[in-house]
């Protein structure tokens, strides 16, 4: 971690806060606010307390490390783009002709020899200091308290390191670990992750699991820990790619599991497959909290560190956070794995305001009637690209994916009925908004042809559209028209619910000459003004089987929360919100500088 605290002091990409600030929600808090800055920096609290534990740390924290795009590329070594081009080249190999062809060859597999992990056989840095059984205290780090309504204090950057009980699979995965007390952990293992699979096995067999979690060092080791690699594949063999260079690895001390030798913190144990403690909530990066649920405990034997450690950690919630700059990463050198399965695919964009796997835009080359239909089923039947909620598939003469004002024009233009497709799958287990967990709607929108013919709406003004609404409905509070101009003009429709939505959409059939696409909100908490932080609402709240409507050219979309009135039998979580006090007095305190303005924009 300190060769990364050099680099962005050399880049001016770092600000250090000397001043006493507090584990429980002020560190994240802090955070939080930065990474939604244009001119965003890492942070290094260096001087972190915490008043609930009465408690001093010599350990400084690091937060906000993927800050921005320059961060990202300094901390890879190389534009993303780059790495893309290099896995592309090595998914094309083709036989060598002639000599300088094979000499070309042997050079480009000589250089793989890079990639694989190294184990040394002594003890690394990051086991220049360590703690065995009694010793063992989770509350000597400075692990930090996220959120007014979390469960506790979580691990939020952990390097989970499992292995699959016959040892031949390795696997590095990033999951949020909740600390219960001094020696125990909660493991939030997601039922389609890797390492819940390993604990199936080790259940399975009646055995004790090994895990390892290590904090720090190199960042792109938890870059790797989010990487959708394929299933069986070490996910440190993606940082030999990066940094042309063996990841050297030294065995944990109380377990088998290998770690990365220059890692800031070491956290061993073992997972009981017959213990099982309720973790949450959590404030997660959908910006809503996962709820309480059972998951598998971690007994803590060892914790080593370096001498002079420094403890890393993210803050997750509502865009945009520093996972926008991660996600980023990946999108970029994923293409061409994602090109594999779907070879006319020319480019994708997963935008952070869509919380990635809630919103996906492809563009790719149509070669056939239902091309884009079948490419749809073929991202939801990939890896995490199964996780995928709502996938908009645009033509080759679309404007550029990051182009999102133009590109919407496009989209809209291209609206129909007959373009939708509304099937079920998969989901995230973080979703809330399924009707049960980890499995719901998915929505396709075939956008690849200009094919809408049908009349032009008569657009009138928001006031009189407000009028002639509310009149058929006294819930609707509020409206807003955009993109009146294209084939299918919207209108964002703010209501109090009393009754379902559908009803609602139902009574205002009549009102379609005026309007095509309408979206409702709930009138509390959501700003019909901000389409960002509207985007990041209705694809977090929706799903497709319950929650579009379609009637004729007359569509209706359900973005309100749901409860008793809707039927919905799941709690609906709260969304993730600072404390106000805690906002006040860094204000007060001059830690943080932004305006009401700025809380306001980003639903702070």
């Amino acid at each position: 971690m300190k060769r990364t605290i050099r680099l962005f002091k050399e880049h001016g990409l770092l600000r250090v806060i000397d001043e006493e600030v507090d584990i429980d929600l002020e560190v994240a808090h802090i955070a939080y606010i930065e990474t939604k800055k244009d001119d965003s920096k890492a942070l290094l609290f260096t001087n972190v307390v915490s008043k609930r534990l009465d408690k001093k740390f010599s350990m400084p924290v690091l937060m906000n490390t993927f800050c921005s795009y320059e961060a990202t590329n300094l901390l890879f070594g190389k534009d993303p783009d780059t790495v893309a081009s290099q896995i592309e080249e090595l998914l094309h190999l083709k036989p060598p002709v002639g000599f300088y062809g094979k000499i070309e060859m042997f050079s480009k597999l000589f250089g793989l020899r890079k990639i694989f992990p190294k184990r040394e056989s002594e003890k690394g840095e990051c086991q220049e200091v360590e703690f065995k059984g009694e010793d063992v205290d989770l509350f000597d780090i400075p692990v930090l308290k996220t959120w007014s309504e979390d469960g506790g204090a979580f691990i939020t950057m952990g390097q989970v390191y499992t292995r699959s009980l016959d040892g031949k699979k390795q696997n590095l995965g990033m999951y949020r670990l909740q600390v219960y007390d001094k020696n125990r952990l909660g493991m939030h293992w997601q039922i389609h992750k890797d390492g819940a699979h390993f604990f199936h096995e080790y259940k399975k067999a009646g055995k004790k699991m090994p895990v390892s979690i290590a904090i720090g060092g190199n960042p792109l080791y938890i870059w790797c820990g989010q990487a959708p690699m394929p299933n069986g594949m070490f996910e440190l063999l993606l940082y030999g790619l990066i940094k042309e260079e063996n990841p050297r690895l030294v065995k944990s001390l109380t377990n088998d599991i290998y770690i990365p030798k220059d890692v800031d913190i070491v956290i061993e144990g073992f997972v009981d497959p017959l213990k099982s403690e309720i973790e949450g909530p959590f404030g997660d990066h959908t910006g809503y909290y996962t709820l309480k649920e059972s998951y598998p405990v971690m007994d803590v034997t060892c914790i080593t560190h370096k001498k002079e450690p420094v403890y890393q950690a993210t803050v997750v919630g509502k865009p945009p956070l520093e996972d926008k700059y991660m996600g980023w990463a990946t999108e970029r050198i994923f293409l061409p794995l994602l090109k594999t399965t779907a070879p006319d695919l020319i480019d994708y964009k997963m935008p952070e305001n869509g919380v990635f796997h809630n919103l996906i835009l492809a563009k790719m080359k149509t070669m056939y009637p239902g091309h884009a239909k079948q490419f749809m089923h073929a991202f939801w039947g990939v890896g995490q690209m199964s996780f995928v909620k709502h996938a908009i598939f645009v033509g080759e003469d679309a404007p550029e994916l990051s182009s999102y004002d133009e590109l919407s024009d496009y989209i809209l233009d291209r609206v129909s009925v007959e373009n939708i497709i509304i099937s079920e799958g998969i989901c995230d287990a973080l979703d809330h908004s399924s009707p049960g967990s980890c499995y719901g709607g998915k929505l396709g929108i075939d956008c690849t042809e200009d094919n809408v013919n049908y009349p032009k709406k008569e657009i009138i003004s928001d006031n009189e559209l407000y009028d002639k609404m509310s009149s058929i409905s006294p819930e609707i509070t509020q409206i807003k028209q955009y993109k009146t101009y294209t084939k299918t003009p919207l209108t964002i429709i703010k209501v109090k619910k009393l009754h379902p939505v559908r009803e609602i959409y139902e009574k205002l059939f009549n009102l379609q000459k005026y309007t095509k696409l309408l979206i409702f909100v709930d009138d509390e908490k959501n700003d019909i003004d901000n389409i960002y932080m509207l985007v990041w609402r209705i694809v977090n709240n929706i799903d497709a089987k319950r929650d579009i409507f379609l009637k004729k050219e007359f569509i209706g979309i359900d973005a309100t929360n749901k409860n008793e009135i809707d039927g919905f039998k799941r709690e609906w979580p709260g969304d993730t919100e600072c404390d106000l006090k805690v906002i006040n007095n860094l204000q007060k305190r001059k830690i943080i500088d932004v305006d009401e303005e700025f809380l306001r924009k980003f639903y702070i």
